[in-house]
Parts: C-alpha cells; sequence; structure tokens
C-alpha cells in the first residue's frame, strides 16, 4: 500500500508525522497522524489509538491534545485517524449539519445508501489502518489500547465491548455512551442504517453492555460545564449499565471543564499513564 508523508517533527525526541494513502475500505484518500517515540528506534512499542469526536479531523488532537510528552516518556506510539470519509463524490448531509455525514462517520460501517460506499469507518479504524500501522511503524500490536472524545468516545468504548482479547485498556474523554437514546445518535444510526435497530445496539456500549458484551474495565472523564452533558452524553447511563454488569468503571466528574480540547489536554497524561500501566503490566 501506498504511504505519503504529508508532514514529519521533530518532538519531544520523537517524531510526529503525518500521513496520507488510499484506502480500500471507505474508497477515499484517508489522512492520520502518528507520534513515534524516541524508544521506537530500539524496539517495538505500545499503541494508543485516539478517535476523535463530531467536526474534528486527525488535526484536532495532534495539534491540540498535548499527548507527546507523556508519550515520549512512557514509549507509547499514538495514532489519531480522520473521523469519516472525505473528498469528491462523498455524500454529506443533506441538510449540511455537523452531526451527520463529513466529519461524523460516528466509526460504523454504514448500510443505508448512499453512504454504505464510503462510510465504512469501523473496517477502517479496526481492519484496514492497524495492518498499514502495522507494516510502516515500530509498533507491539500485542499491545494496544483505545480512546476517544465524544463521538470518538463512542467508538473507542464500543470498539473495546466488541474486542475485548485485542485491547488492554479503554477510556474515553466525554463520551456518547448512549446513541440509541440521545439526538446525535439516532440521527448518525438511523442515517447510516435506517430502521436496523438491532444494529443499532451493535454500535451503543450501553446496550451492548445490556446484551451481555465485556471489558475488563473503563475510565471515562466528563466536565460537569459540557454544554451536552445531560442531552447528548448521559454518563449516568453508562455507571448504571457498568454495575449492573459487574464492570468496574471509574467515571470521574471534573468541576468546571466543558467539551473543548482544554479539557482534553489536561487530563490527556492521566489517561495515557492509565492506559500504559495496563499495556506494561
Amino acid at each position: 500500500m501506498t504511504i505519503e508523508t504529508v508532514s514529519l517533527n521533530r518532538s519531544h525526541g520523537g517524531w510526529q508525522g503525518v500521513y496520507k494513502h488510499p484506502s480500500e475500505a471507505t474508497g477515499t484518500d484517508m489522512t492520520f497522524s502518528v507520534f513515534v517515540p524516541q524508544q521506537a528506534s530500539d524496539v517495538k512499542m505500545p499503541v494508543v489509538w485516539y478517535l476523535s469526536g463530531l467536526t474534528c479531523t486527525h488535526a484536532n488532537v495532534t495539534e491540540k491534545g498535548e499527548y507527546r510528552k507523556a508519550c515520549a516518556e512512557l514509549g507509547l506510539i499514538f495514532v489519531a485517524p480522520d473521523t469519516s470519509p472525505r473528498g469528491e463524490g462523498v455524500p454529506d448531509d443533506p441538510a449540511g449539519a455537523y452531526d451527520f455525514g463529513l466529519g461524523a462517520g460516528f466509526y460504523v460501517d454504514a448500510t443505508r445508501e448512499p453512504f454504505a460506499k464510503n462510510y465504512r469507518m469501523l473496517n477502517y479504524v479496526t481492519r484496514e489502518l492497524p495492518e498499514l500501522v502495522r507494516a510502516e511503524f515500530p509498533t507491539d500490536m500485542d499491545r494496544q489500547s483505545i480512546m476517544g472524545h465524544s463521538m470518538g468516545g463512542h467508538g473507542a468504548l464500543t470498539i473495546a465491548l466488541s474486542n475485548p482479547n485485542r485491547f488492554r485498556a479503554a477510556s474515553a474523554f466525554a463520551p456518547i455512551v448512549a446513541p440509541s437514546q440521545v439526538p446525535w445518535g439516532k440521527k448518525a444510526l438511523g442515517g447510516y442504517f435506517g430502521d436496523d435497530h438491532k444494529l443499532w445496539r451493535k454500535h451503543d456500549t450501553v446496550a451492548l453492555i445490556e446484551d451481555g458484551a465485556r471489558f475488563p474495565e473503563f475510565l471515562v472523564d466528563y466536565g460537569d460545564a459540557d454544554q451536552f452533558l445531560n442531552e447528548q452524553l448521559r454518563p449516568e447511563l453508562l455507571q448504571e449499565a457498568c454495575a449492573k454488569a459487574g464492570i468496574p468503571l471509574t467515571l470521574r466528574r471534573q468541576s468546571g471543564y466543558d467539551h473543548s480540547y482544554y479539557f482534553i489536554s489536561t487530563f490527556m497524561e492521566d489517561h495515557l499513564r492509565w492506559h500504559a500501566k495496563r499495556m506494561t503490566a
């Protein structure tokens, strides 16, 4: 597979790269970023996958996530894909809204036209991109973890629950935990899948847990000043589901924080240290 280096910058002794490649999964070019710490010149490193939220690309966390210092210290490779396919002919929300279509792939493989051809983000982030990263970077793929923000928090938790033997840790910042029950999720799941609510449940953290999916533990942070907290995020639903299922959940309500990268960057190091401890155990 052809991979193009868009940019490469020295940072904290390692290298921050941005790359582009033609994707078989989405039928488009896809861009992603990878930070490789200096230690990886001698030994393969564990991998942290970071899934971004609505309207974002790889660039949001790459430029504002403040993860490189911790990753350099801990010896973690940090991979951030885009949130949707992009390019000429890729369908978007008919009304041009921010919560569906471009920048809002929801990490699912759409079955409903006209989105089924390109919107195959689950395939992309769980199969195609990992194969590419394995081939091109000094990764120890036996030690992987996954994290994300908002829509990406939804993606991280659902993917972890669906692949419990693949990831050693999973965490989220302000995740959409029950998309089947909130406006963002209903629009996205209905748009990508139609009325197949059984398929909706496979991409809903709370529903997956209710239906028997398990993961060793989760770490979730959210801000009590988050403007989307009560209508879209609903962390109390995750707390209830984990309690009933016996899944250890560290759910932290952070006073005064909102939904932005000021919030994410503040607690990024905490999450990375939590991930590193579980990947090096």
